[in-house]
């Protein structure tokens, strides 16, 4: 029988195929078959030393995906602060503390394709090379474009590194973003909860499902109120709960 795991990624891969013209990256399993060990690819951005080529990802899958983050590494050598540029491994919140089962493998490939654009040194998995970014981003630049061409088959070009690097820059000021959340916090809708433990419900709607979304999929699966009181889900019903809220049931 196939597991809620084996058809969630089966989904997730065949949504990646329909959409990879638009999206640019894909994946699919390394030996066709075995829906555990998959190989992605992500073209490199416009505009970055990086511009022109295209990265191969490792990904292996953990048994309790999707509530547990896919593992991925480069296999194509990058010269990238957040990247080793002698094991591949990644430093990445949303393949770590940031993963949310609402995420998917093409979510993680776009945001290693977006780590791309916006290189954070402050948090690096290779400090040589952040300490390149940071005190000489000229041969920075050089250097992670001389790997492009090498490694990724990225064509030799001219890059502008102060545009690239200036696009970085955040505008958005903390005291604007604090004002967002409180006008957010004051306008949010009361939560129904139906009977089920708050805390139960909570549990999912901290991994970014809306209230209402959740307690529906408890309707739907089937789940014993407990007399409103809080307990442990069985993993299958976990992984049922789960499918419905992403819309594969």
């Amino acid at each position: 029988m196939t597991s809620s795991r084996d058809r969630r990624i089966a989904k997730e891969l065949a949504d990646i195929q329909a959409d990879r013209d638009n999206s640019g990256v894909y994946a699919a399993p390394v030996d066709g078959v075995n829906l555990i060990h998959l190989k992605g690819t992500i073209p490199a951005p416009p505009e970055t030393p990086y511009a022109g080529g295209t990265y191969e990802i490792d990904i292996q899958i953990p048994d309790n995906y999707p509530f547990k983050s896919p593992v991925m590494r480069f296999i194509t050598r990058i010269w990238h602060p957040n990247v080793s540029s002698q094991t591949g491994a990644i430093c990445l919140d949303t393949l770590g503390s940031g993963w949310s089962p609402v995420q998917t493998i093409k979510t993680a490939l776009l945001s290693l394709r977006m780590l791309l654009e916006s290189p954070n040194p402050k948090d690096p998995q290779d400090a040589e090379v952040a300490r390149m970014l940071v005190e000489n981003p000229e041969q920075f630049a050089i250097v992670a474009q001389d790997w492009a061409v090498r490694h990724a088959g990225a064509a030799k070009q001219d890059t502008d590194v102060k545009k690239w690097m200036k696009k970085n820059v955040k505008e958005t000021s903390p005291q604007a973003a604090d004002v967002n959340r409180h006008v957010s916090s004051a306008i949010r809708i009361i939560p129904v909860y139906k009977g089920y433990s708050k805390d139960l419900v909570d549990r999912f709607v901290s991994m970014g499902f809306d209230v209402d979304a959740v307690v529906d999929a408890f309707l739907y699966v089937g789940i014993d109120r407990n007399n409103g009181q809080d307990y442990e889900l069985e993993e299958a019903y976990m992984g049922d709960i789960t499918a419905r809220l992403l819309g594969e049931q």
